[in-house]
This record gives structure tokens, C-alpha cells and sequence, in this order.
């Protein structure tokens, strides 16, 4: 007898919206407990990743709830974006709001169909003005502390989608969302100055004990702390000085060329007069047109050309070349990279390319005279200085500061700390995300918009093709407007914000999600955050979960929060596939999440997702496996409908503790209610807590084999049940209703989880192998 899983799913799903079982207070004697996947982008219908992604999230959420947490779990809208505007460039005749709000509408009705447990009085979308009115009051924030600040810019600009992307939307040189290759172009940029932020962002992830190593190393590389020395060589027919940022003070005297970026301030200067002029200025052109990331991928031939222009190096006071290089960016330490081809691959490989020459600074401690013809290879180790004039003889730690310190002594540099990291450029030239709160005078200059003055309203009525500005710079009604200092005629700002500012905050506003007073309520606030429990994809590490960092330090410095992390556990999902590859309409091999559900049921899919992998682990599609799961959900209706009455399987309270069978069998249940709690809700191995329930449903088919005078009803109660409460936040719809058919009044996810007896789960026996005389 199969159940019929869609009249049951439906009678629940209806029942708990119904009673709003999952309504849940603020302030609670209860501990507290936020769970959170991370809010999905509205793009149409849910994939198999969001199913995945909010099934651990659900089963976190309904487990905890069983353990007596007061449990926030709560679900809103990534809104903004251009997907929204491209779909409105494509097709002509939808606006971006109303595809959204469609695309929400059809998201919504999904999640609600797999049953997933959210308190959907708070859901919100950021393109929403009562969200982006706080968007653009926290942007203010940043503007009035130094923190906001507009700049012209080299930028990587997408043609094709015909914005700016920051550093992090560039993979391999192309846009991460379109796949087209990315340019450079200089534009008036704004910029959140996260840098001001680097050192915290970077000793703070010692805090995140509860984050996946692999991630707080993606976040240490992106900020990517040096320190070092900034050294100037001094360029004698310019009467200028090159400053160069540098790790590696003991290898100066190893210094045989210096390389600037394309950009450099003074290469025009060094070209003046000189016969190469033309063929650098090519080679400049050429260059500049490539990415940031294309130029120093490690797959991509470092290139140069020399200038005709000399400096002089800082200790030796020999003349080295300078050349340009397509390496070396501006944007990072200061421009300029000191050749050491000695001590250095790159630079090793630069120099034989071009003819170079190399000397030796560094001597292996146990080899001799190590001669630069003889190199193959630059050496990087450490060892004794040698052709190092005063310092020769030194370990090379002990160079670098005693090289440090006679620099500082002279004037001829000073020690530093660099980072990677750049600031965050966040103006985007596209209709469809939050605009900048800030107006242009031509008596007052750039004036911010008053807070009582926000939200500044995104116009309907725009154009929507990509021209290289924002669609607002056509819409005269939203452009033209007064001074809010001098009441004269003044332009509004017509980028919009980057969509990761508004991910960037997102989870405080879900603790006060109608609040108008401010961004959120500071004591509910304080009530839930951090959030106890963060789940989403490992590819946001860098992007969304920095910048949530970075948000949450700023706000905390303000005194609007009490929190310096946003995240104390971080759980990165594996990716779903199908016949090895990531699921994808270019490769025909999508599988819909809603018509699973319709074929086999919300708690089938559900199950199948959470048992087929750990979370952590890319997970390979499977019919036979859903079909499967399917099988099981059977069997556990089959055993409580037909196989065990459990209504009047109870005798009354037990007279004697187990022994025999009994005994085994209650052991057997305690120790499964001991592994599915550990794995459940301390190392999330939802596979094996499945495999352990189903271990356990088996053993009740073989239980019910016993002669009846043989079992102990009690016995076989507390399994059956165990079986139910454990499955739950799995199965939510399928346990519910044999709950309610075993008699049950109360739902069953407001039970409290089952708890086994410490003394119940020893062996009574245990073979232990002894070897005698060998």
C-alpha cells in the first residue's frame, strides 16, 4: 500500500500555514537559534542547488526547533540585479519589477510546495523601496565617515552587459555573468573604502572557528597582508624617485632592472626624447585593453619592453634598465616591481627572456659560490648574503632587518604593511539596483542626499538598452531635481549599487523586516545576531561573505550592532550534477525540482537530496536514487499503518526493565537516537543519520517477527515513535500525518527530540582480541 503523498503534503502545508506553526517570537525564554541559507535571486524557478541549499537548511532548523531553540529561519528576495533588466531589453514588453515580482510569485509557490519551515511574515525583496530606502541609508553612512568616495578609475568594463564589474565578478578575464571578455576603460567610479578594514578582516577570521578552512584562506589570500619596505630609486635625468613596495629587502643588491606598470605616472616622463617612444606607447595600448585578471593570470606570458630610461639601484648605486611590463598594475603596492632575477621565478624568467642580467645576493647555506651563469632556476630560500657590500655574511632574516633599518636611517625608504585588497567599487551603470543618494550642484558640488529625504525612488517609465550609462541618465524626471543645500538646479546621481550592498546587510533586517525607524530594531537585533548558522555555496567566499564581514565591523564601530562577525557557523554545500557535470540548460541536463515534487513527493526529493551526499560533497543525480528514498518513505508508512498498531500497542506503564531481545532491540534504539543527534545537529552527516534511521526501521520489521508474547510493547512504542521524531525534519509532511493517525494531537515539530539514556546504549558484551606469545 503506497501513501498518497500529495493529498498529505497539501493537508500540511495548508494546516501549518493554517496555525502558523512557524510564526515565531522575538523574545523568547528559549535560547535562540538563527538559521539561514542564503536568499535565493529570483530568477525565474528554483534549481536543484536552492533545493538542496534549503533542505539542510530546514532540517537545521526543524531539529533545533525539536531541542527547545527559539528558532529564527527566514526567507527574502536577492532582487536587484540585470538579469531583470536584460529580460527587459530581450523581450520589450516586460519591466524589470513586474518580472521580479512574477519570478518571486513562482519561487514563492515552490518553496511552500517542498514544505520548507520559514516564518514568511518576514520575507522580504531588497528591490523593494522600504529595503533600498536602508540601503541607500547605510551607503550614507559609509559617505559621511570618508568611507564612500567617487574617484576616476581604471575599470573592468563589461560590453556586453555594458557595466563596470569589480575585481571579484572577473573570471579569467571575462565577465563571470555573461562569459564576454572584459576591458579596461577609466570612468568616475564610487568605491567603499574596505580597505580601511583589512587589518580586522584579516585577524578576525582566527575568531570563525565554526567557517570551513578552505574559506578563511580564500579570505586570506584575496586580502593578501605583506609586510615589507617601500624603497626609492632614484631616476638622475629626471631628478624623480620610482618608489617600489618590497618583501624582500635583503635581495636589493640583486636588483638588475626595475618594471612599472603601463599606467604609471611618470612613463611619460622617461619616454620624453627617447627613440622607443612609439614601440612602448603601442605596447601600452595593447596592454591596457586587457584585464587585470588576464594580466596576471600565471597561464598568460609575462611581456615587457624596455623604456630607453635608467634609475640608479638604491644600495649598489649601479644603473639598472627600466622597463614596462604587462605584470605589473598600478592598482597594487605602488606601480612599480623591482626586478631580482637571482631570487625571484618571475623575475628569473623576465630576465632570461630579455636578456638580463643576474646576481646572486642569496647563498644555500650549505653550498658555495653559487655563480649566476650556472642558475636554472631562481632560488628562493633563505641563507647567507653575499655580493651585498657591508652586509655580506648575514643570515638573510637578519639582512632584511638590518637592510630595513639602514634604509629608514638614510631616507632612502621606510618599512610597510601592503594588502591585496582594493577598495570595493560598487557604482553600476544599469537601471535595476538601488540608486546612489547623492545629487550634483554646480554651486555646491556633490551634495548626499538628507536621510528624511530617502528612499530616492527608482522611475518607472525608462529605457532599458545598454548605451554605457544608466538608463536614469535618460529619465529626466529622476535626473533633474533641486539642491537640497542651496534649493538650485542640481542632477541626481544615475548609478545604481553594486546588488552585493544589499546582500551585504540583508540578515539584520530579517529581525525587524517592517521596521521603520531605522534599518532594523537594535534590541531584536541583539536578540539573534550573529547568525548561528550560515549556509550557502563555497563560490561566495570571497564576494558576499567578505563584504557581509566587512559590513558588520562598520556597523558594530557605529554602535548599531552588537556583533563583530555575522556568521559564527558556516556550512559551504556541495554542487548538484547530472551524468558528472553541474546542472545547466546549456548542457540539457537540468532536472526540475517541481516536477520531482509532482512525481514523487516534497519528502521523496527532499530525502533523496540530503541522503545521496555529505552537504559538503557535490551531489550526482539520480532517478534510481529518488525512487529509492521513495521506497523507504513506503516502508515507514507500511510499518506504522499496517505492520504495528501503535494506537493500542502501549500496555500500560512497564513493570520490569527489558531483558533479552528486548533489551537488545531498546539499545539498539538509544544508540540510533544518540548518532542521528550527533549527526544531525553537531557534524550535519545527514547521509548517515539517514542510513541509521532506515538501519532502525528495518530492525522494527524484523522486531514485529518475534512471537507478540515475547516483545515488549513499550519497547516497540518508543522505537516507532524515535523512528517518526527523527524523521521529521527530513520528512516533514509523511511523519506529520502518522503522528496525527497514531493519535497523536499536537504537531509532531513541536515535540520535543528524543533523548537517549547514556546507560542504555553500552554493550552488555564485546569481543576483544588478545595475542599470547606472539
Amino acid at each position: 500500500m503506497r501513501y498518497n503523498f500529495q493529498e498529505i503534503e497539501r493537508k500540511w502545508q495548508e494546516r501549518w500555514e493554517k496555525d502558523e506553526l512557524y510564526t515565531i517570537p522575538d523574545f523568547s525564554p528559549n535560547p535562540k537559534y538563527y538559521c539561514l541559507e542564503m536568499f535565493p535571486y529570483p530568477s525565474g524557478k528554483l534549481h536543484m542547488g536552492h533545493m538542496r541549499n534549503y533542505a539542510i537548511g530546514d532540517v537545521v532548523a526543524r531539529s533545533k526547533t525539536m531541542q527547545g531553540y527559539n528558532v529564527l529561519h527566514p526567507m527574502g528576495w536577492d532582487a536587484f540585479g540585470l538579469p531583470a533588466e536584460n529580460a527587459a531589453i530581450k523581450h520589450g514588453n516586460i519591466h524589470p519589477a513586474d518580472w521580479t515580482i512574477e519570478n518571486i510569485n513562482t519561487m514563492r509557490r515552490q518553496l511552500k510546495q517542498l514544505g520548507f519551515s520559514y516564518d514568511w511574515r518576514r520575507e522580504f525583496a531588497t528591490c523593494h523601496p522600504g529595503y533600498y530606502k536602508w540601503t541607500q541609508w547605510l551607503f550614507l553612512q559609509f559617505y559621511h565617515r570618508g568611507l564612500a568616495y567617487k574617484k576616476k578609475a581604471a575599470v573592468n568594463w563589461c560590453p556586453s552587459c555594458a557595466t563596470v564589474l569589480a575585481n571579484e565578478q572577473v573570471k579569467e578575464g571575462a565577465c563571470e555573468r555573461c562569459k564576454h571578455e572584459v576591458e579596461k576603460r577609466e570612468l568616475a567610479q564610487w568605491f567603499l573604502k574596505i580597505t580601511a578594514y583589512a587589518e580586522k578582516l584579516l585577524n578576525d577570521l582566527g575568531q570563525l572557528k565554526g567557517w570551513p578552512d578552505k574559506v578563511k584562506i580564500m579570505q586570506e589570500h584575496w586580502i593578501g597582508r605583506s609586510e615589507g619596505v617601500k624603497i626609492k630609486f632614484k631616476v638622475e635625468e629626471l631628478a624623480e624617485e620610482i618608489e617600489v613596495f618590497t618583501t624582500r629587502p635583503d635581495t636589493l643588491f640583486g636588483v638588475t632592472y626595475l618594471v612599472l606598470a603601463p599606467e604609471h605616472p611618470l612613463v611619460e616622463k622617461l619616454l620624453a626624447g627617447k627613440e622607443q617612444a612609439g614601440a612602448v606607447r603601442a605596447f601600452i595600448r595593447r596592454v591596457r585593453n586587457l584585464s587585470e585578471i588576464m594580466r596576471t593570470a600565471t597561464t598568460v606570458e609575462k611581456e615587457g619592453i624596455f623604456t630607453g630610461a635608467y634609475c640608479l639601484n638604491t644600495l649598489s648605486q649601479e644603473q639598472i634598465p627600466i622597463y614596462i611590463a604587462n605584470y605589473v598594475l598600478l592598482e597594487y603596492g605602488t606601480g612599480a616591481v623591482m626586478g631580482v632575477p637571482a631570487h625571484d621565478q618571475r623575475d628569473f624568467e623576465f630576465a632570461q627572456k630579455y636578456k638580463l642580467p643576474v646576481k646572486v645576493v642569496i647563498q644555500p647555506v650549505n653550498l658555495k659560490d653559487t655563480e649566476s651563469d650556472s642558475l636554472t632556476a631562481a632560488y628562493l630560500g633563505e641563507g647567507v648574503m653575499v655580493n651585498s657590500g657591508p652586509f655580506n655574511g648575514l643570515p638573510s632574516e637578519e639582512g632584511k632587518k638590518a637592510i630595513s633599518e639602514y634604509l629608514e636611517a638614510k631616507g632612502l625608504g621606510c618599512r610597510q604593511v601592503n594588502y591585496r585588497l582594493r577598495d570595493w567599487l560598487i557604482s553600476r551603470q544599469r537601471y535595476w539596483g538601488a540608486p546612489i543618494p547623492v545629487v550634483y550642484c554646480t554651486k555646491c558640488g556633490q551634495v548626499p542626499v538628507p536621510e528624511k529625504d530617502l528612499p530616492v525612488l527608482l522611475p518607472r517609465e525608462v529605457a532599458f538598452k545598454p548605451t554605457g550609462q544608466s538608463p536614469l541618465a535618460d529619465c529626466a524626471a529622476f535626473l533633474h531635481t533641486t539642491c537640497p543645500k542651496c534649493g538650485g538646479p542640481a542632477q541626481r546621481e544615475t548609478d545604481t549599487m553594486d546588488t552585493f550592498i544589499c546582500s551585504s546587510w540583508y540578515y539584520y533586517r530579517f529581525t525587524g523586516p517592517r521596521e521603520e525607524k531605522g534599518p532594523w530594531d537594535k534590541k531584536k537585533a541583539d536578540v539573534w545576531l550573529p547568525v548561528d548558522q550560515y549556509i550557502g555555496g563555497v563560490e561566495h567566499a570571497i564576494l558576499h561573505l567578505l563584504y557581509a564581514r566587512f559590513f558588520t565591523k562598520f556597523l558594530y564601530d557605529l554602535g548599531l550592532i552588537s556583533n563583530t562577525e555575522p556568521f559564527t557557523n558556516m556550512l559551504t554545500q556541495g554542487m548538484v550534477l547530472k551524468d558528472g557535470a553541474k546542472m545547466s540548460k546549456s548542457k540539457g541536463n537540468v532536472v526540475s525540482p517541481e516536477e520531482m515534487v509532482n512525481a514523487y513527493g516534497a519528502d521523496t526529493v527532499r530525502l533523496f537530496v540530503l541522503f545521496a551526499a555529505p552537504p559538503e560533497r557535490d551531489l550526482e543525480w539520480s532517478e534510481q536514487g529518488v525512487e529509492g528514498c521513495s521506497r523507504f518513505l513506503n516502508r515507514v508508512w507500511r510499518l506504522v499503518t499496517a505492520e504495528w498498531d501503535l494506537q493500542n500497542i502501549s500496555s500500560g506503564k512497564r513493570k520490569a526493565e527489558p531483558k533479552g531481545i528486548n533489551q537488545t532491540f531498546r539499545r539498539l534504539t538509544h544508540q540510533t537516537i544518540k548518532k542521528i543527534t550527533e549527526d544531525t545537529t553537531k557534524r550535519f552527516n545527514f547521509n548517515t543519520a539517514l542510513s541509521a534511521i532506515m538501519e532502525l526501521v528495518n530492525a522494527l520489521y524484523q522486531y514485529k517477527e518475534v512471537p507478540e508474547t515475547d516483545r515488549d510493547p513499550e519497547v516497540a512504542k518508543e522505537a516507532l515513535e524515535s523512528v517518526l521524531l527523527l524523521l521529521a525534519p527530513f520528512a516533514p509532511h509523511i511523519t506529520e500525518e502518522l503522528w496525527e493517525l497514531t493519535g497523536h494531537q499536537e504537531s509532531i515539530h513541536k515535540q520535543p527530540w528524543p533523548i537517549y539514556d547514556p546507560a542504555l546504549i553500552v554493550e552488555d558484551e564485546i569481543t576483544i582480541v588478545v595475542q599470547i606469545n606472539g
